[in-house]
């Protein structure tokens, strides 16, 4: 297990780069403002579940092939790449957004949200090189499993996230209690997170490999 002046500097460091907007601040703030909090919540805890899956695979070694192989970098970011483009389709073509109320969220479509919140985050090969760059400067076999000390720093960054990214949801939400939109504009939330979903396929699909 990492010491506690090593796990306080890697919270400092997650502070500064959760506090930094980026795409899945992006994503949460759109589901929270064009569906619900109970939506931005979901997308948060499924793009959370992804930071372990990729500290994981970080331990594991398998965050070195994407960085290794190009081939392998390039199939997952095209996949993500399409799997965003399909969720802006699916959201243009879905039933207006701009009435779903938190109590109005199913079962099956919070799981659907919360899965496409980790999709995301799992489709996203940049990702996958940013924990294997910034976890293992903080890790060392000295400290026992390497798989431990990976997990201890993936929930101090969820933690961490949960409180910046829990203070946007509840920001957006307010403001979207407190704007009504008439019915003629009712689809316009649908068209707000279409337009999330492919500038973030954008951003992938012309970023190139870092």
């Amino acid at each position: 297990m990492p010491d506690s002046s090593t796990l306080i500097l890697f919270a400092s460091a997650a502070l500064i780069l959760t506090s930094t907007p980026g795409p899945d601040m992006l994503l949460i703030a759109s589901r929270s403002v064009s569906q619900s909090r109970t939506a931005g919540l979901l997308t948060y805890f499924g793009i959370a579940t992804g930071t372990y899956c990729h500290a994981i695979a970080a331990a594991l070694g398998l965050a070195q092939l994407l960085k290794t192989v190009p081939t392998a970098y390039e199939v997952v970011r095209w996949v993500g790449c399409a799997y965003l483009l399909y969720l802006a389709i699916k959201t243009l073509r879905s039933d207006a957004l701009s009435g779903v109320s938190t109590k109005a969220v199913t079962t099956t479509s919070k799981l659907r949200v919360f899965l496409e919140g980790l999709a995301t985050n799992l489709l996203n090969p940049k990702m996958a090189l940013f924990v294997l760059a910034l976890f293992p400067q903080f890790t060392t076999p000295d400290n026992g499993s390497i798989i431990l000390q990976m997990l201890t720093l993936a929930t101090i960054l969820n933690l961490v996230g949960f409180g910046v990214n829990g203070a946007v949801i509840l920001i957006v939400g307010r403001a979207k209690c407190a704007v009504k939109l008439p019915p003629k504009f009712a689809r316009l939330p649908n068209y707000f997170l279409a337009t999330v979903f492919a500038g973030l396929a954008s951003r992938l699909a012309l970023g190139g490999r870092p």
